[in-house]
C-alpha cells in the first residue's frame, strides 16, 4: 500500500472536516483538496460554499447575544438537528436540507470539481457530505469513502437514495453505523474504523510514544498517587512495566490546553480560565496553552487579556498562545502540543475523539446538536468531564487533581476511545480490506 494514493477531498469550514483528514494527508494524491477553495473553482460555486460557511460562522459566534443570537442558533440548530436514537424507526426520508442540496446539485454544483478529479479517479475520501454526493451523483469513476466526523450524525449525512447510494462509510463509533442503518445505508457500505488521529502523537504499533505521554501525564494529574495505588495492576497490564509507575511525582507544571471553535466562539471562557489560573500561572504550578487557531482576531484578544493581567513576562514559559496563519501550519503545532498537554478542555467537537491519545477533557458547554451527542459520548467513556464554574478553576481543578479523577480518565480514554483510525481507513480504502476497531462500544 505503500505507492498507493487516494484523492483526499474536505472542505474550509470550521476545523473538523480538515482535522479529520489532515492525519491522511500521506495518502492524498498531490495536497488535500479544499472543495470550496481550489484553483479554478467555478464563482458560482465559490459563492454557494462561502454564503454557508459565513452564516454558520455568524451564527455561532452571534450564539451569546440574549434573545436574538440564541434564537438564530436554535433555527439553524434545528435544521441541523439529530433526531433521538430510540425508538428505532425508518428515518430514510431525506430531509429538507438534504433536498435543498440535491437542487444545487442537480443544478451545475460541484461538477467541475469531479470532472478535474476524474481525469484520475482514485480512491476518493471526503470528510463532508456534500463533495460525497457530488462525487456520486457527478457520476466519479472512482470509489468514494466518507469519514464521519462525530459521534452521532445527522440525515444529511446519507444521500437522497441512501439504499441505492455506492457511497462507503468511515464511521467512528457503533453508534454512527446504527444511525447510517436507520438512514438506509446497507450494513456492508459502513466501516467502523474510529476517527483518524494523528500518528506523531502515537507512535506506530507500537504505542512508544502515546504510552510515555501517558505515564508523564498520570504522574502529573495524580499527585496524591490515588489513582496509580488503586490501578496500578491497570496500568502495568496495559502499558506495560516500562510505562507503569512514575520514577517521579511532577514531570512539568500542570499543562492544560484551551482550544476554541473554528467560528472563535467561546474565546471569553479561555479567558474566564486565565483570569482564575493567573497566579498558579505566575508561580509555574500551571502552564497554560491558549489555543487561538487561524484566528487573528482571538490571538489579539488573548493578547490584551494577558497584557492586562500582567503576565506578559510569563508568556515564553507557562502561558502560551498556540496562533498560526494556515491551518496545516495550526494542526502541527497542535498536535505537538498535545504531547506535552495533561489536560485538553474544548467544547466537544471532533476533539472529542483525542481522548483516545489518552487525554483527560474537561468539556465546554455544547454548540449545536452533534456536539451533546459527542458529549455524551465522552462521558459513556468516562474520558470527559463537564467543566464547573470556570471563575473558579483555580479550586475545584485542584480538587479534582488531589483526587486522581483526571487521571483515570486520562487512562479511560486510551482504554475506550479507539486511537488507530488512520491505519484502518488505509485498510479499508488501500488495502480493501474490512478493518475495524475491535472492542465495539454501543456509543
Amino acid at each position: 500500500m505503500q505507492n498507493k494514493k487516494a484523492h483526499i477531498v474536505t472542505v474550509d469550514m470550521g476545523y473538523g472536516h480538515q482535522r479529520a483528514v489532515f492525519p491522511l494527508r500521506h495518502l492524498a494524491n498531490g495536497e488535500i483538496i479544499n472543495a470550496n477553495r481550489y484553483a479554478g473553482i467555478p464563482k458560482a460555486d465559490e459563492k454557494r460554499w462561502e454564503s454557508g460557511r459565513k452564516i454558520y460562522e455568524t451564527i455561532s459566534r452571534f450564539k451569546h447575544v440574549p434573545l436574538i443570537g440564541e434564537l438564530a442558533f436554535e433555527i439553524m440548530d434545528y435544521i441541523q438537528r439529530i433526531e433521538p436514537f430510540y425508538p428505532t424507526r425508518d428515518l430514510s426520508y431525506p430531509s429538507w436540507q438534504v433536498k435543498q442540496i440535491y437542487s444545487m446539485i442537480k443544478s451545475g454544483w460541484g461538477k467541475d470539481l469531479i470532472e478535474k478529479l476524474n481525469k484520475e479517479p482514485l480512491p476518493l475520501i471526503t470528510s463532508f457530505f456534500t463533495t460525497a454526493f457530488f462525487a456520486e451523483e457527478h457520476k466519479y469513476l472512482g470509489d468514494i469513502f466518507l469519514i464521519c466526523c462525530d459521534a452521532d450524525v445527522a440525515r444529511a449525512w446519507a444521500p437522497y437514495h441512501p439504499r441505492e447510494s455506492r457511497i462507503k462509510y468511515l464511521v467512528p463509533n457503533r453508534r454512527v453505523r446504527e444511525r447510517l442503518k436507520s438512514y438506509g445505508i446497507t450494513e456492508e457500505k459502513i466501516f467502523i474504523t474510529g476517527f483518524p488521529l494523528p500518528q506523531e502523537n502515537i507512535g506506530g504499533r507500537t504505542l512508544k510514544i502515546i504510552k510515555q505521554c501517558l505515564l508523564d501525564r498520570i504522574c502529573n494529574l495524580d499527585p496524591k498517587i490515588m489513582y496509580q495505588k488503586k490501578f496500578h495492576e491497570t496500568l502495568q497490564e496495559f502499558l506495560g512495566k516500562e510505562y507503569s509507575s512514575c520514577k517521579k511525582n511532577a514531570v512539568r507544571p500542570i499543562t492544560i490546553t484551551f482550544a476554541v471553535g473554528g467560528a472563535g466562539a467561546q474565546r471569553e471562557l479561555g479567558a474566564e480560565i486565565l483570569v482564575s489560573l493567573k497566579d498558579l500561572i505566575a508561580v509555574g504550578a500551571v502552564r497554560l496553552n491558549l489555543v487561538a487557531g487561524i484566528r487573528n482576531e482571538v490571538c489579539l484578544y488573548y493578547q490584551s487579556i494577558i497584557k492586562s493581567q500582567n503576565l506578559e513576562s510569563v508568556c515564553n514559559g507557562n502561558l502560551h498562545i498556540i496562533y498560526a496563519d494556515n491551518k496545516n501550519d495550526y494542526f502541527a503545532q497542535f498536535n505537538e502540543i498535545l504531547l506535552t498537554t495533561d489536560i485538553l478542555w474544548t467544547k466537544p467537537s471532533e476533539l472529542s475523539f483525542y481522548a483516545g491519545l489518552g487525554l483527560p477533557i474537561i468539556m465546554a458547554p455544547s454548540v449545536g446538536s452533534q456536539e451533546d451527542f459527542n458529549r455524551e459520548w465522552l462521558l459513556s467513556i468516562g474520558a470527559g468531564v463537564d467543566q464547573d464554574d470556570p471563575r473558579y478553576t483555580n479550586e475545584w481543578l485542584m480538587d479534582w487533581l488531589n483526587s486522581g479523577w483526571l487521571a483515570q480518565a486520562a487512562m479511560q480514554g486510551f482504554l475506550n476511545a479507539p486511537r488507530n483510525g488512520v491505519l484502518h481507513v488505509e485498510d479499508v480504502v488501500l488495502g480493501g480490506k474490512r478493518s475495524e476497531i475491535e472492542d465495539i462500544h454501543l456509543l
